[in-house]
């Protein structure tokens, strides 16, 4: 019975996420969708759109929007995104097991408890970070059993080959290449240095054999590998700077509510108190417990993860979700060596088991509701008709069921991008403009000047709605076109 207590947790978690399967998509959701659906070669990254993400992930939801021919891109989504959960639920309590023989419950309930709750930003949303999951925990268990495997390199292929689908999935998610350093020092076996290096080795050729093909296909499809550091590290970096000197009140408002939501959550508490737990305790005299591989290198993972939730600079709650892997690595390698720790650590999950069970229970009672100016475009469009959001919520075009022809369909790379609207100047006075502009008020906004965009808004459109606080513009057509009222 005991050996079906992870498994029973994986369903519980994938139970946990299926009333909100059907629930409204989020921006990113429907935007990444967006692109996945069209990409191919084209004239921006990734087809016809530009998005700094990887080309794993862009593959991911290619998978689900090519299911959603049988039920749908949003519920095909909201599936694979379950999927995700159930199998780093599965690798969650494989990690508590490779450390202690009955650790896998405890490790495989956090992962279920921070993987559906919505204060880590995990639930109902599919996000980049959600879906790098599976491929971190994939990497962690790959070097946990090459501690004690007689042919270590194999594992350590694994968990280079997993490191680098989590880094293609999202760029940040160095996890796994980040703990292999301390992992390959503090917990495998070595008798010569040169035995070290064959280690490192052996992990860098899997993170290579995994990124070559996967590098390759995207380059079939038209996004090739300058043109991916541009958007995955150079536009990092322009855009820190621009959120840096640019950014409103609204962005240091979420890093407030960031910060309660991981306080609310129990994730420090936990981790501190294993903290003092683990200094005080010495397992070996005290529990009788193996003392087991040394738990700093999650300690240099965990403080990884954190700079990473930091320096993404927008503050999103699904920034949160990069700390379960570290935090389920240091929960496993503390409770194997302490009695006091394993109680601290049940405590503190059922405590997060619980928050978890009210936020989702209140995001039940309160839905996110779906975008009204979605409903207005797809009953008032026509076929070919096409249209821009100004600036973000993709979410709009993808629900209403029409493209755009200009390729940034987020706020941020507009700000960093096209910060003078230069770019969607051109595409307003092209004879192949967008039927439809929405915006809030005008096109300003901090870090945009919009110069001569207004003006061609002007020239070309003219307002026709007012849905939900976004402002609707219709292009004006020559020849008295009825469906205008021009």
């Amino acid at each position: 019975m005991r050996r079906l207590v992870v498994p029973a947790l994986a369903l519980l978690a994938a139970l946990a996420r299926l009333p909100f399967v059907r629930s409204p998509l989020s921006p990113d959701e429907g935007g990444l969708l967006m692109v996945a659906a069209q990409w191919g070669p084209g004239h921006s990254l990734y087809g016809a759109y530009w998005v700094d993400r990887p080309p794993l992930l862009l593959a991911l939801f290619a998978l689900a929007h090519a299911a959603g021919h049988l039920v749908g891109d949003a519920l095909a989504l909201r599936l694979l995104g379950t999927v995700a959960v159930v199998v780093a639920v599965l690798l969650a309590g494989r990690v508590g097991a490779l450390l202690r023989p009955r650790g896998g419950p405890l490790t495989a309930a956090l992962a279920a408890a921070l993987l559906v709750s919505p204060l880590v930003g995990s639930s109902p949303e599919v996000n980049a970070e959600l879906l790098a999951v599976p491929f971190v925990l994939t990497g962690i268990v790959a070097l946990l059993t090459a501690r004690a495997s007689a042919r270590p390199l194999r594992w350590l292929l694994l968990a280079g080959a997993a490191g680098a689908a989590a880094v293609l999935v999202k760029q940040n998610e160095v996890d796994v290449l980040v703990l292999a350093g301390p992992a390959i020092l503090a917990w495998l076996p070595r008798r010569r240095p040169a035995e070290a290096l064959r280690h490192l080795a052996a992990l860098a050729a899997g993170a290579v054999l995994l990124a070559a093909p996967v590098l390759a296909g995207a380059a079939l499809r038209g996004t090739g590998p300058a043109a991916l550091w541009d958007a995955l590290v150079l536009f990092r970096i322009d855009a820190s700077r621009v959120i840096g000197t640019s950014a409103t009140g609204t962005t240091s408002a979420r890093l407030g509510h960031l910060l309660v939501a991981l306080a609310v959550s129990g994730v420090p508490v936990l981790v501190v108190g294993l903290a003092v737990l683990g200094r005080r305790t010495r397992p070996s005299t005290t529990t009788g417990r193996p003392a087991g591989p040394a738990a700093w290198p999650a300690l240099v993972l965990l403080g990884w993860e954190l700079v990473s939730v930091v320096a993404g600079g927008s503050y999103w709650l699904h920034y949160l979700v990069c700390l379960v892997p570290g935090t389920v690595l240091y929960v496993g390698l503390v409770a194997a060596r302490s009695h006091a720790a394993t109680v601290w650590s049940r405590v503190l999950v059922a405590y997060a088991a619980a928050v978890t069970a009210v936020a989702m229970g209140t995001l039940a009672l309160h839905p996110w509701p779906a975008p009204p100016a979605a409903d207005w475009l797809a009953a008032h469009a026509h076929p070919g008709d096409t249209a821009v959001v100004a600036f973000g919520h993709p979410d709009i075009l993808q629900a209403a069921g029409l493209s755009s022809p200009y390729d940034e369909l987020w706020s941020l790379p507009v700000r960093v991008r096209d910060p003078d609207l230069t770019d969607l100047t051109a595409v307003l006075d092209a004879p192949g403009r967008p039927t439809w502009v929405l915006t809030r008020s005008d096109l300003a906004g901090w870090g945009i000047t919009p110069s001569d965009g207004q003006v061609a808004l002007a020239e070309h459109y003219r307002e026709v709605a007012d849905v939900d606080g976004l402002e609707v513009y219709r292009a004006r057509r020559t020849g008295g076109d009825p469906r205008t009222g021009t």
